[in-house]
């Protein structure tokens, strides 16, 4: 089939899925008003594959059939692949200014992922799964698939170990599937997705082979049902509320009660090597990719600064100047970070195609060489330090430079139905009016400056942004046990051990 169109897009979430939004059944999400900005970005999306001024940086032809696809499925391992990968997703990062973690070309970039590490993960044991993986794959490929994804466990005690909670676990097994019951949580964008891709997140420890688990089925399956958080679109103008009415993605809790998963969309089931070795052996097109959207988030934020700066008369003021300086500069290092996530995939997706034909390669030894948190000992994490602790610092930097920034005036603003009565119009272009513009445009820049930052929208963007690469304590640990930090201790062991 090739690439979809917006209307195709749309015609497919009317499937009779089990969604439900502040306490409404929503069967076919096109009739939620809620959900119209949304599905309207999503469409938007969807149609600019088919603008030809775009197609060369925004497709590739498929090895299916030569049809068009998106290059975010591209398995790309020369450089060059890497680059075409690259800008396709900065043009579609910055098409909706980066406040959306999951357009499709996240998971595009996920299952890409899982393709390439298909044959010698999660076929180690059987090579049925790895086939799965990668017909899976191409069927979201060719078919132009809207991905959703839940990896989170609902932990309902902290103090408690994951086999403890209501994670998502098998309960039966049958010759043509498996059966699940549980739950997962964040599913971002699942209302207006259509299909649902469970995928391992936190690691799995011996006796919860039952919640070693990796498949995927269509949204609209019997047994799930997905519970939305309370929709930030609430039919208000695009002047009043610009981002939430355009890009508020939902996020939801998924529940399955005995739902049937078919053999074939089966991935991992209870091998838990392969579920704890999948993420730290992707090649890292998701890592680029969401390099890619936090950067083009940062572009935008750090011009909402500008743009609050010069409504404001500020953008002569010494002060703000500096601040901002320093946020154009962290501009510049999100610029050479991405650069160096490209290059370590780059060299990622070498080695993993390599393995896939080594007959000496061995994922068992593997995981027990590096304790199942690394996929090889030298492996850099440029990608992983970017989304775990350069992106969540920038976002916090420049959403309090734009708080000072604004200041009052992100409070007290009128909305677009003021400005068109007549009988405070008048006085609002008067006294509301900025340096060099009139009361509307200066209103409307600290309405986006408000939703951007302290909205609903806002602080929940503020959150994501934060807990985007998972828990931040739990990211540090990992990282305290990556093996450079003996390298980097050898340095100083040299320096005293010498004896000039």
């Amino acid at each position: 089939m090739g690439l979809k169109t917006g209307a195709e897009y749309r015609e497919l979430l009317n499937d009779g899925r089990a969604l439900y939004i502040a306490g409404e059944r929503v069967r076919n999400p096109n009739d939620y008003a809620p959900l119209q900005g949304i599905i309207r970005t999503v469409s938007e999306h969807y149609d600019a594959f088919h603008k030809p001024e775009l197609q060369a940086d925004y497709t590739y032809a498929s090895p299916a059939d030569g049809q068009a696809v998106s290059n975010s499925f591209l398995e790309a391992v020369s450089w060059p692949e890497i680059e075409q990968r690259m800008t396709g997703e900065t043009l579609r990062k910055e098409a909706t200014y980066g406040m959306m973690g999951r357009m499709p070309d996240f998971m595009n970039a996920f299952v890409t992922d899982m393709r390439l590490i298909a044959p010698h993960v999660l076929g180690h044991q059987d090579k049925a799964f790895a086939q799965n993986a990668i017909n899976y794959y191409e069927y979201c490929r060719d078919q132009d698939i809207c991905l959703t994804h839940t990896l989170a466990d609902p932990r309902k005690d902290y103090s408690k170990p994951l086999g403890e909670q209501n994670s998502v676990r098998m309960v039966k097994e049958a010759d043509d599937g498996i059966y699940v019951t549980g739950a997962r949580m964040l599913s971002t964008l699942a209302p207006v997705s259509h299909e649902l891709f469970v995928g391992p997140f936190m690691p799995r420890q011996p006796g919860e082979e039952a919640m070693a688990l990796c498949f995927a089925i269509p949204v609209a399956t019997d047994g799930v049902k997905f519970i939305s958080r309370e929709s930030y679109a609430r039919g208000r103008s695009t002047y009043d509320r610009p981002l939430s009415e355009r890009f508020d993605e939902g996020d939801s809790l998924v529940v399955f009660d005995n739902a049937f998963v078919p053999w074939e969309r089966v991935f991992i089931a209870g091998d838990i090597t392969a579920h704890n070795m999948m993420g730290p052996s992707y090649p890292g097109y998701l890592a680029l990719q969401a390099a890619i959207r936090g950067r083009a988030k940062l572009r935008f934020m750090t011009g909402l600064a500008v743009k609050m700066a010069k409504t404001l008369g500020r953008s002569e003021v010494p002060r703000y100047r500096e601040l901002i300086g320093e946020v154009l500069g962290y501009n510049e290092l999100a610029d050479g970070l991405v650069e160096a996530v490209g290059r370590e995939v780059q060299r990622n997706a070498v080695e993993e195609v390599a393995r896939q034909s080594d007959p000496d390669f061995n994922l068992v030894d593997l995981a027990q060489e590096t304790g199942m948190l690394f996929a090889s000992p030298s492996r850099g994490m440029v990608g992983m330090s970017t989304l775990r602790f350069f992106m969540p610092f920038v976002n916090t930097k420049v959403n309090e430079l734009i708080r000072l920034m604004g200041s009052s005036s992100m409070v007290m603003t009128a909305t677009e139905a003021d400005f068109n009565h007549p009988d405070i119009a008048d006085d609002l272009e008067t006294y509301m009016s900025g340096a060099n513009v009139g009361g509307k445009e200066r209103v409307q820049v600290m309405k986006l400056a408000w939703e951007a930052v302290s909205s609903e929208f806002g602080g929940r963007q503020e959150i994501y942004e934060i807990f985007f690469a998972g828990d931040p304590f739990m990211g540090r640990q990992l990282h305290y046990q990556t093996p450079k930090r003996d390298i980097y201790e050898a340095m100083v062991t040299r320096l005293l051990e010498r004896t000039d």
